[in-house]
């Protein structure tokens, strides 16, 4: 599978807005700091995201959940 840097900075961005702690977190700050080179427009969301996006996206997703309840 092939990602290109489009395909991660809007993965990571859309997980930043949909996962952040508020907006004092390391999250928020690093999603405000994205947005000095992606301009996402107004419709931006998981439905816009390429194939490959969808696919870092979700493995993020996953992660942070696996994360926040680990397996006993």
């Amino acid at each position: 599978m092939y990602f290109d840097r489009l395909d991660i900075v809007e993965a990571y961005y859309l997980f930043f807005v949909n996962f952040h702690e508020g907006q004092w977190s390391e999250r928020y700050r690093r999603m405000c700091k994205m947005l000095r080179y992606f301009k996402p427009g107004p419709l931006f969301s998981k439905r816009s995201l390429s194939w490959n996006a969808k696919a870092i996206y979700n493995n993020l997703v996953q992660r942070e959940r696996s994360e926040q309840c680990p397996a006993r």
